[in-house]
């Protein structure tokens, strides 16, 4: 009989920091930068929110520049994603832990349209399941997405998760019932990603 894992937590996230990008808690002088993708109708589509204006992007971020650890289920990270050239807000990362006992933890994206097609989002996320996975020692990750938001399906396709489930008609989604994909990635499938040279 095995032995039950041990997950490090509570986990304190200070920054990260990738060729291009660092990985940060938010700060209130991003709102101008994040403003500029959160408040925008095609990027809202498939996100659970309505385009965000100024107030209410600027009472998220003091909420969120405030969460930094993980320790227990709910606990969740909002990061900005920071081009390292210029310290622009691209970006940013949701990382939620779901279920400590068992270590599970849910990721979720929003970035800017005049980044996409440069491999950003695949490196911001990749470094976040690196945190889950190398960090923390998590057992699982997943994702959840409308299957109709093909970035987002190519994005998980990309980080090596795999389509573990499609829920139809699950939610009641900005005026329609929409089908959500259930994408996962194990440590065990982590470990044994083509590429890796542990």
């Amino acid at each position: 009989m095995s032995e039950r894992p041990v997950f490090r937590l509570p986990f304190k996230f200070e920054e990260s920091l990738t060729e291009r990008l660092r990985l940060r808690t938010m700060r209130e002088a991003d709102l101008g930068d994040i403003l500029a993708y959160q408040s925008r109708a095609d990027v809202c589509e498939y996100l659970l929110y309505e385009p965000r204006d100024r107030e209410t992007l600027a009472a998220r971020i003091a909420k969120w520049s405030e969460q930094s650890t993980l320790a227990s289920d709910g606990d969740f990270l909002e990061l900005a994603v920071e081009h390292r050239s210029d310290a622009r807000v691209i970006g940013d990362l949701y990382f939620m832990l779901e279920r400590a006992e068992h270590g599970c933890a849910a990721i979720g994206w929003a970035f800017h349209p005049g980044y996409s097609g440069q491999g950003y989002a695949t490196e911001a996320a990749m470094e976040v399941l690196r945190l889950g996975f190398d960090s923390i020692g998590l057992h699982r990750i997943v994702a959840e997405v409308d299957p109709l938001n093909a970035a987002s399906v190519a994005l998980c396709r990309r980080l090596g998760m795999r389509k573990e489930a499609h829920l139809v008609g699950n939610i009641w989604f900005k005026g329609r019932w929409a089908d959500t994909d259930v994408y996962a990635l194990a440590e065990t499938e982590w470990r044994d990603r083509p590429g890796d040279s542990r």
